[in-house]
């Protein structure tokens, strides 16, 4: 830990209301250089989580949580708030197997009331709770903290429109890193210091008047134009307002003297929805993360001093990098293609094609609904979009997939980045439902890549396939370092490839990126004289009916592997294989797929052991399939090592 007086005498945000004002801003410095000193060593969101120091200061100070709730969008910010409430001691665990949870989490402490990892909930969150206190729960105040970019997705408009229709009293901080204008500290400052000193009653419409008119003249007309940036509405009332809200900024939240006056004042005087506009900066208070163009946004571990992230050096391309250059190759041969993302135009490897075809890529924002369906329109227009998002994300769309895409036999190619599991984000983050919910809609093409050259093939199979819909999917992280293709070549439909022919009677059947443990687990199997045949099914829809006839046929056992939940590619080669009669004989089949369980953050290999999805747990399953004793292969192959 960092040596910091006033922050070790706070073990829980009740401390901080014991501090005076000026202790407070102290607090915040030592807050800000404790978060800096942990995410060096544990990587993380540090620029998100030191735009809100000085906030989650003042918020905890002023609302008395976790009676009063405290809901965090999305919650990659809230790194200093796990700090004041209890969790200091353990927040070098962050990300960690067994360790804290990189995003608020209920089952944690009771200062994270809502749990998320998803963006734009807390405002619909907020108003759930405010509703619990009004029928009479022992529930306080509800504070959602939500940013600009959250606020634009459309599930935070209808919780805005229905807590202003409500009427009832809630909070929401909007915590605004984009806005170019921050008012002076000094004159709006001394406004508010004298509220508290003034006798006369404030209203909150007085108090926001009384904001405009504490700046001078040039600075108040920049003031109402940031306001009406945000807001949209040039004059007269603000959009907020017109949604029921009363509305105050916007303020600089990164200066204590204005966060404080103006909490308590809404805090003792509130009896509606209240949406406070604090303007905060990405990476404040630590000069690398200011600078640099993601503001530090998620880092691994790095050296203070310098700001050097200690990056390991990849073996291979990233599956995410091959994706991104081979649809750059496709769109060369192709000016119908298109792209399009939910704000994660890098993340999907996007940033790739921008840089060649800027007016071919589209960045819609934290919309998936918008993203699918507008995709949906462009392929009706007669273009070939590409959506690239991420697995977890996707399903924040699914109505979209299903009524606006599927329906309609729309040729959208889905890129399913982030799928299975993908570590130190833990569950919220994990890929593990878009197989299970896109091989049960008709007409829909689901293939799964088993390494970067499948995925290239995967690419161009998408760029010229028009009868339908078509997605594919890959994980997060490097590939398996194999030489790569100039261009990838189209995949027959439904077509599988066979890897390896086995002489034991015992046939796998991989579906996605876990071959590599299968190869692995074909050679723990061969030292005991197992020889298997291993098939990579490509397609999870269509199934590749010949080639799975033939392994049921010819095979004792039949084992499917996936890195996906029940309900996916396994239990439609179990339908196929019962409605064809083949289980009716000596065949054996069991399908491996990612335990019924949430699984916490840790590493990709120590989730997968923890979801019985590794090479071993496939030993176990074909040994326990072929009547051996696991324990007396462990303890032979032990020996032999």
């Amino acid at each position: 830990m960092v040596n910091s007086p006033i922050l070790d005498q706070v073990d829980l945000p009740s401390d901080l209301r014991q501090l005076s004002d000026d202790q407070l801003a102290s607090l915040a410095r030592e807050l800000r250089a404790e978060t800096i000193s942990i995410v060096s060593e544990t990587g993380g969101h540090l620029g998100s989580s030191l735009g809100v120091v000085e906030l989650t200061v003042a918020l905890h100070a002023v609302f008395n949580t976790p009676h009063d709730r405290l809901i965090w969008d999305v919650s990659h910010q809230c790194y200093p708030h796990k700090i004041l409430t209890g969790r200091r001691n353990r927040m070098r665990t962050l990300r960690q197997k067994e360790g804290l949870s990189g995003f608020t989490k209920r089952s944690e402490s009771e200062y994270d009331p809502f749990g998320a990892a998803h963006s734009s909930t807390s405002i619909s969150a907020a108003l759930g709770f405010t509703v619990a206190r009004e029928l009479g729960t022992s529930v306080g105040d509800a504070i959602a903290v939500i940013g600009d970019g959250s606020i634009s997705a459309g599930m935070a408009y209808e919780g805005l429109n229905n807590a202003g229709s409500e009427g009832r009293r809630l909070f929401v901080i909007l915590n605004d890193n984009e806005m170019s204008i921050a008012p002076p500290a000094g004159a709006m400052s001394k406004y508010l210091s004298s509220l508290y000193a003034n006798n006369e009653f404030y209203s909150l419409t007085k108090l926001a008047e009384g904001l405009a008119k504490s700046l001078p003249s040039p600075i108040q007309e920049g003031a109402r134009r940031a306001k009406s940036l945000i807001t949209g509405m040039a004059s007269g009332g603000t959009f907020f307002e017109e949604l029921g809200f009363s509305y105050l900024g916007p303020i600089n939240g990164h200066d204590l003297d204005q966060l404080l006056p103006v909490l308590r004042a809404v805090k003792a005087r509130a009896s509606g929805p209240t949406l406070i506009h604090c303007v905060t900066k990405k990476g404040k208070g630590y000069e690398p993360a200011e600078t640099s163009s993601d503001k530090y946004h998620g880092v691994a571990k790095f050296d203070i001093a310098s700001g050097e992230q200690k990056k390991s050096k990849p073996n291979a391309l990233s599956y995410t990098s091959v994706f991104g250059k081979e649809l750059v190759n496709q769109a060369k041969k192709d000016h119908r293609i298109v792209a399009i993302t939910a704000a994660m135009l890098s993340g999907t490897g996007l940033n790739i094609m921008q840089e060649t075809f800027p007016e071919r890529v589209f960045d819609v924002g934290i919309a998936e609904q918008h993203a699918v369906t507008f995709a949906g329109g462009m392929a009706a227009g007669g273009l070939r979009p590409f959506c690239a998002i991420y697995s977890t994300f996707l399903q924040r769309g699914y109505d979209q997939i299903v009524h606006d895409i599927a329906l309609q036999g729309l040729p959208v190619r889905f890129a399913i980045d982030r799928a299975g599991l993908v570590g130190a984000d833990g569950a919220t983050h994990a890929g593990s439902f878009d197989v299970a919910y896109l091989t049960n809609l008709p007409g829909f093409v689901v293939m799964a890549a088993a390494d970067e050259v499948e995925l290239m093939n995967m690419v161009a199979t998408a760029a010229e396939y028009d009868s339908g819909p078509i997605a594919f999917r890959y994980p997060r992280g490097e590939g398996e370092g194999i030489e790569l293709p100039e261009s990838g070549v189209p995949i027959e439909i439904g077509k599988g490839r066979m890897i390896q022919e086995g002489t034991s009677g015992v046939a796998i059947l991989n579906f996605g990126a876990h071959l590599g443990e299968v190869r692995d687990a074909s050679t723990l199997l061969e030292k005991s004289g197992i020889s298997l045949t291993i098939a990579d099914a490509r397609f999870a829809k269509p199934l590749d009916t010949k080639m799975l006839k033939d392994l049921a046929v010819n095979h004792s056992v039949l084992v499917t592997i996936e890195e996906g939940a029940i309900g996916g590619f396994g239990s439609h080669v179990a339908q196929f294989l019962t409605e064809n009669g083949l289980l009716d004989g000596d065949l054996k089949f069991r399908a491996m797929f990612l335990k019924d369980k949430f699984v916490d953050q840790a590493s990709p290999k120590e989730m997968y052991q923890a979801a019985g999805l590794d090479s071993q747990d496939i030993v176990e399953k074909v040994l326990d399939l072929l009547g051996v004793s696991v324990g007396r292969f462990k303890r032979k192959n032990n020996k032999s090592a």
